[in-house]
């Protein structure tokens, strides 16, 4: 999920915690926990610092390592042993339980979107996505936001969050039945389909198509009840015999890209005095473009050039960026 609603989620879980008598019943534990929910919704994606380092690193790694099950049980420890030196008379077993839900919690939403992440980790690196909800889902917050104005009503901020959990918990299976079912709708509307990717969009109804058959890649959109295809292309395996391909396979922007992207097409051009290897993510169709990919200029006896991967609108704007890693 995004940043807000993962903070909204560290504060709604502290007024679920008023339930616990021994956070309801000391103003000192109550407070401890509500620092360490807050922080413990927040605290996996602290690997969002690695964008300022370079899009490849930060694709690789984000959602990954901070994560998967060793970091979620490691971040409450952390959190738990640094509160407790600032509050030595809160309760700590359960500033370290409420804290762990926070982390756990955290890490349990990120996978119902497309990105995903690597919460299996050490077990395996699969990224576990499921395109069920929306990075920033409108209901989600709202609900959220309806309980603190609950809370501050002066209603039971226990028994509100409560409510709201429950709620919650509907509208995810809820959502989970609605995608399997537009997944079964896909396969019946196009045969011989092995895999289907849904993103979901701020519209309940509303999905990106990414499919792929033995032999095909497909891409559309669904709209309500209505399956519409915008792109068909030709599955063509990775050339490693090409000595283009296996010189761009080499570069780290490629190898992040590879390793993030589950469903993609790939070309060759010559362009301007270079061979110009592109990969394409076909999950993210947005405004007539594909804009996730990772890009390599090659010289002509095959030395990198120049590199990117990452989001780019517009091919004017990924020129330039090339350009830029050209010229570093």
């Amino acid at each position: 999920m995004d940043t807000a609603t993962h903070v909204v989620m560290g504060f709604g879980l502290a007024g679920l915690a008023t339930l616990d008598p021994a956070v309801a019943a000391d103003p000192v534990t109550f407070q401890t926990v509500m620092l360490g929910t807050v922080a413990g919704s927040i605290i996996p994606d602290v690997d969002t610092v690695l964008k300022l380092k370079d899009n490849a690193t930060y694709i690789r790694n984000h959602r990954g390592l901070t994560h998967s099950l060793p970091a979620t049980m490691l971040w409450p420890l952390a959190i738990t042993a640094i509160l407790f030196s600032f509050f030595p008379g809160a309760d700590v077993r359960h500033l370290l339980m409420w804290t762990l839900a926070a982390v756990f919690l955290h890490v349990f939403v990120d996978i119902f979107n497309a990105y995903g992440t690597q919460a299996v980790r050490p077990f395996t690196d699969k990224w576990v996505a499921l395109g069920i909800i929306n990075i920033f889902d409108p209901f989600i917050f709202s609900l959220y936001l309806m309980g603190f104005l609950i809370w501050l009503m002066g209603g039971h901020p226990g028994a509100t969050f409560a409510t709201i959990y429950m709620i919650l918990a509907v509208y995810y299976i809820w959502r989970a039945v609605h995608h399997r079912q537009t997944v079964l709708y896909i396969k019946n509307r196009i045969p011989d389909l092995e895999k289907v990717y849904l993103s979901p969009t701020l519209r309940w109804s509303h999905y990106h198509v990414a499919a792929e058959s033995p032999n095909r890649f497909y891409v559309g959109k669904i709209e309500g009840r209505e399956l519409h295809l915008i792109d068909t292309f030709d599955r063509l395996p990775i050339d490693y015999k090409n000595e283009i391909v296996c010189a761009a396979m080499l570069d780290k922007n490629v190898r992040a890209f590879l390793s993030f992207s589950p469903i993609y097409r790939w070309k060759i051009n010559e362009q301007n005095g270079y061979f110009v290897m592109q990969f394409i993510d076909l999950r993210y169709f947005s405004k007539g473009m594909y804009p996730f990919t990772a890009t390599v200029w090659l010289s002509k006896d095959l030395v990198v050039q120049s590199s990117f991967t990452g989001w780019v609108f517009s091919e004017k704007k990924l020129h330039k960026k090339l350009v830029l890693a050209q010229s570093k």
